[in-house]
């Protein structure tokens, strides 16, 4: 029987791990495995929100057990440490508890077809104290960390005197790409439904101060100007100081320091500018006879084909963030979810046919636009396909619907229809006796 591992259960891996498990896993035609370190997946793009506090995170989370038990592959608790390409095993490391107590110890496993789908993480470039004083908005793990230090803070600035003229709490977010932008707006959000809960003194303009740095001339630079242009006029709209053609060269405890020799204080710095993939790629898969190992970029992505398997390699597989696939004209496939999806999607159709020898045309991007979640006040976007011959650029509470939308399609690829139903009304339920922030 086939053996396909794949290692990442984010958006993209786990729609491939459930869609195959369903399609080859059920009819025993192939065992599926899916690896992962942690235990359960959230959504890469709710993690702005799960910073402010503003969703439950228990309420998102899906168990990889519990999906697999549900969709006929195997989950395995671990991270990736080597390959051996010529055994065809990987080597996962041992995990661990929060009292550093082993979980599982370190394991090998064996594959016939192997797919990566690490994703990326934060890019600091390598910026003096940039590691070392800023929370990189990353993970579920790196989220959940920044909103306990911002309940901290106003818990604290609750009992401090405020400085005449100053707000009393300062958020920096470095980077104005669609993070940083919607995590600006969400906590201004939340900053005002704190006032409900005991925080009576937080103001959102006065007491919170939230500020936005980006290097480049304008915000959500991958993105039409117009969108830009709509989502800067919002965030002023709600007192959050941006700074644009900034570039910051360091970070300290309490401030950040520009090229150009400004200086911003900071009480907690959320570094959001710039993705690459995971340091390990970049020697992943040398063999003990000298093989050179997976290609990669400067970025550390692996270097695939219009097939997504790796250069080096045909067996091993790569797409989502950890992977650089260039288009038939010549671009590449940008680093975002709809892009993992459509990926996962091709390779659901594609990998039984790759794997039989049998030829498979290359998969092709197709951009359906982009939306930016500016909280309950607005949202922005273009929509591009089959809508219009260009782009449609949307707003106010159409793109609000688009954008909740796209998560109902990614529960849709996980749960199907009947649970996407039960869990979009389990939503509107909790609404009505939860917290409307998360505030432990």
């Amino acid at each position: 029987m086939q053996r396909i591992v794949i290692v990442g259960g984010g958006a993209g891996g786990l729609a491939l791990a459930t869609q195959l498990g369903k399609s080859l896993g059920k009819k025993g035609l192939a065992e599926i495995t899916l690896v992962d370190a942690a235990r359960t997946h959230v959504w890469k793009p709710l993690l702005h929100q799960l910073a402010a506090g503003s969703f439950d995170t228990h309420a998102e989370e899906i168990e990889y057990l519990a999906q697999a038990r549900w969709n006929h592959f195997k989950f395995r608790l671990g991270s990736l440490t080597g390959l051996d390409r010529v055994h065809k095993t990987l080597q996962l490391a041992a995990s661990y508890d929060e009292a550093g107590r082993e979980i599982t110890p370190p394991q090998q496993l064996a594959y016939d077809t192997l797919v990566i789908a690490v994703g990326s993480q934060t890019n600091d470039f390598g910026t003096p104290g940039a590691a070392e004083h800023s929370i990189k908005l990353d993970s579920p793990q790196a989220a959940k960390r920044f909103n306990d230090r911002l309940i901290n803070a106003c818990i604290r600035a609750q009992t401090v005197p405020r400085a005449a003229g100053s707000g009393r709490l300062t958020v920096a977010i470095v980077g104005g790409g669609a993070t940083g932008v919607e995590l600006a707006a969400e906590l201004h959000a939340a900053a005002r439904v704190l006032a409900s809960y005991g925080f009576d003194h937080i103001h959102p303009e006065k007491d919170l101060q939230i500020v936005l740095i980006e290097a480049a001339p304008r915000l959500l630079a991958q993105l039409p100007e117009r969108l830009s242009e709509s989502a800067l006029r919002e965030l002023r709209k709600l007192a959050i100081e941006v700074h644009t053609n900034e570039k910051v060269v360091e970070v300290t405890a309490d401030s950040l320091k520009m090229a150009s020799g400004k200086v911003v204080s900071s009480t907690i710095t959320v570094w959001a500018a710039g993705v690459k993939a995971a340091d390990f790629l970049k020697t992943i898969g040398t063999t003990q006879d000298g093989r050179d190992p997976l290609e990669t970029t400067r970025l550390n992505q692996l270097v695939v084909n219009g097939n997504l398997q790796t250069t080096r390699d045909a067996g091993i597989y790569a797409f989502g963030d950890c992977a650089a696939c260039q288009q038939p004209d010549g671009t590449w496939v940008p680093p975002r979810a709809q892009a993992a999806y459509q990926q996962a999607m091709y390779l659901t159709r594609s990998l039984p046919l790759l794997t039989a020898g049998k030829p498979v045309a290359p998969f092709v991007f197709k951009d359906q636009g982009s939306l930016v979640s500016l909280s309950e006040y607005s949202s922005v976007g273009s929509l591009m396909g089959s809508l219009t011959k260009g782009s449609f650029f949307i707003e106010g509470q159409l793109a609000k619907l688009m954008y909740w939308a796209l998560h109902k399609q990614h529960q849709l690829a996980l749960g199907g229809m009947k649970k996407t139903a039960l869990i979009t009304l389990s939503e509107m339920i909790d609404r009505t006796h939860r917290p409307r922030i998360k505030l432990h």
